[in-house]
């Protein structure tokens, strides 16, 4: 009996089917991120190829709606593909701020049954500015391929996305960690007579006798470190930067640097897919007295370039979220894994309390006992942080117990960063990072994370100013607009009203059903000139003047006329179309009045979708005494009407008769056994979010053929 073996499955096929791609396409890195199974709107980063996991940190949770390149390729379910640093600034500006070197990109959905994820490739930017089709069908294979081994493994049980930290692979798999002698061996292979040798980490894994001359210092008390920290004049981000550069870019790099006192030296950077090969050479010729780079060796150690990156990646972040929760998902989904957190609890005051406003790694019963604590108990390191406005880190248990004797330990974290959320003076909350094990907090750590607080602090006050805003804007719609519309014998009714105010939930447009008896009803719908509270609030006189004089029986010409009257007399300075509806069951016909407001459409069973002749009349509130003229048409059974406000049809550029045949074309087109499907449909196709400049209200209506059915 023979066996054989199948390709490799789990994460080992989906290592062997990247790191087969990253090799037949050229990248220098890829990537793969998955959907996180506890939470569909975050990408993870699941394995890594071709650069240590240190340098991916910042993205290693990417927001599903981030403007990023793996997540653009999953929610637009395509290719994107960035061919040097300045399409990636024009396209992604926050991702160039974090990746500021010249390179070329693409990120593919890895899409089966559902999607999964995506696939990122990265190459120098010395490649073609675009892909062959060729390597735009081998990534594609990739991607199928990946989703074939995603759904295997969700069918066996064992699904993937769920790591915490990325999978690091080497380009080849089968290929052992170097040995100090194969470290030579590959040094010699890159740099003809070079000096000294790093891995991807930026560790030291080989140093000439020259080299160790020049540097300063010896082979064996080198080897292993990182140049930056074991050579404190080279401790400057900006020749942890150039390092970067290399590896990110695979491009040759160059810096200078000035040895104590004054022996100046030329770093010259060749870098590969397995580290960077570096060739040190005294510097030719006189250099000015006092360089860019000439630092003084006892000031306090600057943050890594790494962290600085982060640093400006966050604060980009930051700048666009919106509201609270908005805000606890960035500080979670990014810096907890930028300073490798465990727990976080960001809390704002509140009337002389911290309210816990976010939390992760906190179980609900210990959230729930720290809410509410008083900002002036400085007995804790929460409340002695936020009155003092001075951070605290405390590296473990015992440092804890030292500094407050009265606190009691009730989980099981082992260090925390208390940082407090202060805007010029005033403090507005507290944000805290824990750890499951002792932690040190390097000055440079220290420096940055305080940065971040004052960051935080700022979008913490404008995300809870926001939301309070967004309440108070969204009750008072809710106030002016109908609860719910009253059920009508006869009548199949659908609605929706969508703002076009960022922020404000709030504008002028709005809809009406009135019952008016057994036999009749009115439907009614207006747009108020704006999109601010004012709008708002004539609104709602408007529609409580229709209402009025609609219930008191009134025909639809007079009850336009009364409603114009009313808005004349109040003059408020902004002006308001409306059309007017009666409906009688018992005689089978429609009314309509308009004050210069767009035609509804009308449609009966059958047939197609026309938009229905009305003559109007002046707006309201224009013409005192204006006359609003009665057009009346039949209404058979399956009659289905759809009136609705300007901001649905109108653009800058466009005839309104095409983008009404527009909309007619779609209403035909879509499934109109259901009014609410048919409603979400039509703002779907017609006016995506992000095309919409103005409010839009519509009210869908459709006579039944059996009027007793519900």
């Amino acid at each position: 009996m023979t066996s054989t073996v199948g390709p490799p499955r789990g994460t080992a096929g989906i290592d062997a089917a990247l790191t087969k791609t990253v090799r037949r396409t050229g990248a220098s890195i890829g990537a793969v991120y998955l959907l996180a199974s506890d939470d569909a709107k975050v990408l993870r980063l699941e394995a890594l190829c071709g650069a240590p996991a240190e340098l991916a940190t910042p993205w290693a949770r990417v927001p599903l709606a981030a403007p990023a390149p793996v997540a653009d390729a999953v929610r637009e379910n395509r290719l994107i593909w960035v061919g040097s640093q300045q399409e990636m600034a024009h396209t992604y500006p926050r991702t160039s701020m974090a990746l500021p070197y010249p390179l070329a990109m693409a990120a593919a959905p890895i899409t089966g049954v559902r999607a999964w994820g995506s696939l990122l490739l990265m190459w120098p930017a010395a490649r073609p500015p675009r892909l062959s089709r060729w390597e735009h069908d081998l990534v594609t294979a990739c991607c199928r391929r990946l989703a074939e081994l995603l759904e295997g493994a969700a069918e066996s049980g064992t699904p993937l996305g769920d790591t915490d930290l990325p999978r690091v692979l080497p380009l080849d798999t089968a290929r052992p960690p170097p040995s100090p002698e194969q470290a030579v061996a590959d040094f010699a292979e890159r740099l003809p007579g070079g000096c000294c040798a790093l891995d991807l980490d930026g560790r030291i894994t080989y140093l000439s006798h020259g080299g160790a001359e020049l540097l300063g210092n010896d082979a064996e008390t080198l080897l292993g470190t990182l140049p930056w920290q074991s050579l404190r004049w080279l401790d400057d981000p900006t020749y942890e930067d150039r390092y970067r550069a290399a590896v990110l870019s695979r491009e040759p790099v160059s810096f200078t640097a000035c040895r104590p006192p004054d022996r100046w030296l030329d770093f010259h950077l060749y870098p590969d897919a397995g580290g960077v090969s570096v060739r040190i050479v005294p510097t030719g010729g006189a250099l000015p007295a006092a360089p860019a780079t000439r630092r003084d060796t006892t000031t306090a150690t600057p943050a890594r370039a790494g962290q600085l990156y982060q640093l400006m990646h966050l604060a980009a972040g930051l700048t666009e979220v919106v509201g609270v929760q908005d805000v606890v998902d960035l500080v979670a989904d990014q810096i907890m894994p930028a300073f490798g957190a465990q727990g976080l609890i960001l809390a704002a005051v509140d009337s002389g309390r911290l309210r816990i406003t976010g939390h992760r790694g906190y179980t609900p019963e210990i959230v729930e006992r720290f809410d509410a604590l008083p900002i002036d108990a400085t007995f804790s390191p929460a409340g002695q942080a936020v009155t003092s406005g001075i951070p605290s880190f405390l590296a473990d248990p015992e440092e804890m117990r030292r500094i407050y004797p009265e606190v009691r330990p009730t989980t099981d974290k082992q260090a925390w960063a208390f940082l407090p959320l202060i805007i010029s003076g005033r403090p507005v909350g507290l944000c805290l990072l824990s750890y499951d094990r002792p932690h040190t907090f390097p000055t440079e750590e220290r420096a940055v994370m305080t940065s971040l607080a004052g960051l935080v602090a700022q979008a913490l006050d404008r995300a809870r100013l926001y939301d309070t805003k967004q309440r108070l804007a969204h009750g008072l719609q809710q106030a002016l607009l109908p609860h719910s519309l009253p059920d009508v014998a006869g009548l199949d009714v659908a609605a929706r009203y969508l703002p076009a105010t960022r922020g404000m939930d709030i504008g002028g447009d709005f809809y009406d059903l009135i019952r008016l008896g057994d036999t009749a009803a009115a439907a009614v719908i207006g747009d108020v000139q704006g999109h601010n509270v004012a709008a708002a609030a004539l609104m709602g006189q408007v529609r409580t003047g229709v209402h009025a004089h609609a219930t008191l029986g009134e025909p639809p010409d007079q009850v336009l006329s009364s409603a114009n009257q009313q808005l004349t007399e109040l003059d408020p300075g902004l002006f308001t179309s409306c059309l007017y509806a009666h409906l009688d069951f018992a005689a089978q016909r429609v009314c309509f009045a308009s004050a210069g407001h767009p035609p509804p459409l009308v449609r009966l069973p059958g047939r197609r979708t026309v938009p229905l002749d009305v003559t109007p009349g002046p707006l309201l509130g224009v013409v005192p005494g204006a006359a609003y003229p009665v057009t009346e048409i039949p209404l058979p059974p399956g009659l289905m009407l759809l009136l609705y406000t300007d901001g649905l049809v109108e653009t800058p550029g466009t005839d309104l008769d095409d983008s009404l045949a527009e909309l007619a074309g779609h209403i035909d087109e879509a499934d109109d056994s259901d009014l609410e499907l048919l409603i979400d449909t039509l703002l779907r196709e017609i006016r995506p979010a992000r095309q919409r400049t103005d409010d839009i209200a519509l009210l869908a209506l459709r006579s039944r053929s059996d009027p007793s059915r519900p």
